[in-house]
This record gives C-alpha cells, structure tokens and sequence, in this order.
C-alpha cells in the first residue's frame, strides 16, 4: 500500500507514520525496558499490563497498531470507506502510492491546506503504460476577498452537477468538487465565513485526445471527504464545539448526464433560447444541465460539447447560472455587491463583469443570490434576466429582472 507523506504543518500524533510498525517496536522495546529496571514488582506488573493491552488493540487491528496510513491532517484514514482511500483508487496494478502533503490549519493560523496524490500505472501487453495520477486538493479558509473572483469562486461549486450536502449542511458536492460552510464560531476575524473546498485533477497524458475524469468514488464520497476534513481542521483550528458534523443521509443525485433534447428551452426554463443566438452546426453540439432545483439552491449550465474530429479536449462553456438563498452560503457574499442596483431596472444590488454577473434581493423574505458566470456572446436576448425572473416566479417573488409589460408590467 500507498504511504502517508505526513507534512511538517501536519497535526502532531495524526500522520501515517505516527503508526507504522517501526514506531510500535521502539513502543514495545521501551515497555520492556521497563519492565527490566528495578523499580519493583508493582512497576512490573503495571508494565506488563500495559503490554498486554498494546498487543490486545494490535490483535484487533486498532490504534496505535492497526499500520493504516492517514493523510490532510489525519482527517482521512486507508481504507475507511471512500473510494479513493481504498484499493479502488487506484486504476492501475503497478507502482501503486497514495500520499499527502499540506499545512493543518492552527488557532493563530486558521487557514490550511492539504493535497492528497494517488498515483499507479499500468503495462498493456504490447508494451504500452498508462499512468494514473489523482490529486485532491483540500483548502481551509475563507473565502477570496476580491468581489469578482469570490463570485467565480463560489459559483465553480454550485454550478453544473453539485446537489446540495445532506442534513441540513450548508455546502454542495459533486463527483470532483465541494464546498461546505463552517459554523459561525469559525468565522475569519474580518467576518467573512470559513469554508472548507475539495477540488480534484487527474493529470492527463500528452497523448490523451479527451482529459480523464478523477474518480473519487462518487458524490456520497465526496461528500464523507469533505466533511471529515471539515471537522478535523475546525479542532485544529481550534472552533470545532459540541458533536461533529456528520453526512446523515445519501447525497441526491442527478438522474441524467445531460440534457440533449433537440427542441424547447435550455433547462426547461421559459424564454431561454440559446439555440436562437449559435449556428446550425454549434446547436446541433448543445448541451445542458438542470442542477438543484429545491428552495436553496437552483443551477443551470450550458454548454458546446468538444468535437474529438476538430481537436476539441474540452467543453466550451456557455454559461452556468445559480440561485443561491442558503443563509451561511450567501453569507459568503456579503461585501460583493455596491448599495446599488448593478444596472437599471434591476431589483437589490449587484455587480455586472464582463465574464460575470451577480444580483443580491430580497425574495418570498429572505435574501437571495443570482449568479451568472460566463461570456455568452452574440446573445439576442439577456440570459440572467431570464433565469432570475422565471427563478422568482418559482419562489413566489416579484420579478428581478427588467420586465416587458407582458411579463410583469414593469420595464
């Protein structure tokens, strides 16, 4: 098996190699040391009893001799229920590692980061390797403090395939990516929240045509990931209070990979006609995603699936819109957005970029966040106006978006 490749920033006593059977037999050559002084045979018998019970929990395959590796901080453990830590992970029969390397989180440095690196290969009999190499990248903190990039920044997780995190917890997870809010007792000293994000890469080959997807193990591991890391950075950090966070329940998940249907609106939504603006060639190549549609969040991505035949590795982003009204999620906007209305006609407050646009307002009561990411040029008609105004619609809210008289009887 894979070793843990423990940091110096590391939580003392929780690496890898804190448990390896190296450290068990200086444990077991100073108990019997122990025993040989001449301290008497109340010091002797306290000693041997403390090293019947080492081999007792040796035996059962529990700490300090069980010999599992332990990596981000000793949040995760080898072989403890997500994919990516057991034999699974690994895609290859050859050269088999897992390692981790990062900095833990610390009462007077509450930001930490960790990197976990899964690596194998494997010889096809003509002679030919393929080469695995899986990083997950763990990051505790708040978030960015540049308005532009910490709405990039937010929406990249909510967007596409995320769900929302069981139980009430206010984050999102999909196969790759996470998010997850922590407590407010964890809260940076300037007020913004602390987050903790899961972000994975496979590391693709020259020769690939199309990049590998990393798997983890699926979105319920993801979310068991990102929650531990969670709660072993809120000790480190020295915030976690009362019981753990826990995943209660399974993860929703999408029932379909994309939406390719060759008619009607783009996730379903009235009036939003992207084939209208894209050639007859680029419409035949789109694609969609309906995300979340629930009380807190709501997504919709858009996109030109690649073409292998024109040397296309990847999709070409459309747009991805979210509708964010989870009280610690928008709190991760608070300071974004001007006192005013990013443009005119537009209900709340905002801000409009160029690759991004973003709208803050009160709707059926409670606050709620409009994000639209991307550059959707050519457009004959406004994208975010549309998912905003049917997004409200939904939520029982007047409109957001400038309005024809048709639509709402506001302009």
């Amino acid at each position: 098996m894979g070793s843990s490749g423990g940091a110096p920033g590391d939580i003392p006593g929780d690496s890898g190699a804190d448990r390896t059977h190296g450290v068990d037999a200086q444990r077991l050559a100073r108990v019997r040391r122990f025993v040989r002084t001449r301290r008497g045979a109340v010091a002797t018998g306290l000693a041997v009893a403390l090293l019947a019970g080492g081999l007792g929990t040796w035996a059962t395959d529990t700490w300090p001799f069980d010999g599992r590796d332990q990596y981000c901080w000793g949040a995760w453990e080898q072989d403890s229920g997500p994919g990516v830590l057991g034999d699974e992970g690994f895609e290859g029969d050859d050269g088999r590692s897992r390692t981790s390397t990062g900095t833990a989180p610390t009462p007077g440095s509450p930001r930490g980061e960790c990197r976990l690196t899964v690596a194998s290969s494997h010889t096809f009999s003509d002679g030919d390797k393929d080469r695995q190499r899986t990083t997950v990248r763990v990051r505790y903190g708040p978030p960015p403090k540049s308005a532009g990039q910490r709405v990039s920044w937010l929406g990249g997780y909510l967007a596409d395939r995320a769900m929302p995190l069981p139980g009430g917890l206010p984050g999102a997870a999909d196969g790759n990516h996470g998010i997850l809010v922590l407590p407010e007792r964890c809260d940076a000293r300037d007020g913004r929240p602390t987050a903790v994000t899961l972000d994975a890469h496979e590391e693709a080959a020259d020769d690939d045509r199309v990049p590998d997807v990393p798997d983890l193990g699926g979105s319920q591991d993801v979310a068991e990931l990102l929650v531990a890391a969670a709660n072993r950075g809120m000790k480190a950090a020295g915030c976690a209070g009362g019981e753990p966070l826990r995943v209660t329940s399974a993860l929703p998940e999408l029932p379909e990979r994309a939406d390719t249907f060759s008619r009607g609106p783009v996730c379903r939504i009235p009036g939003l006609d992207v084939r209208a603006d894209l050639t007859k060639e680029t419409a035949m190549r789109l694609v969609y995603q309906v995300g979340a549609v629930n009380e807190d969040l709501q997504s919709c991505s858009a996109r030109i699936a690649r073409s292998v035949r024109r040397g296309e590795r990847s999709d070409q982003t459309l747009f991805d819109a979210v509708m964010v009204r989870e009280p610690r999620l928008t709190r991760l906007l608070d300071g974004v957005a001007t006192t005013e209305a990013p443009a005119k006609g537009w209900r709340g407050t905002g801000d409009f970029a160029a690759d991004r646009r973003f709208v803050r307002a009160e709707c059926a009561g409670r606050p709620t966040a409009f994000l639209l990411l991307g550059t959707p040029t050519g457009a004959t008609s406004d994208y975010f106006a549309t998912f905003t105004n049917a997004v409200a619609r939904r939520l029982g809210c007047a409109p957001v978006a400038p309005t024809t008289d048709a639509e709402g009887g506001r302009r």
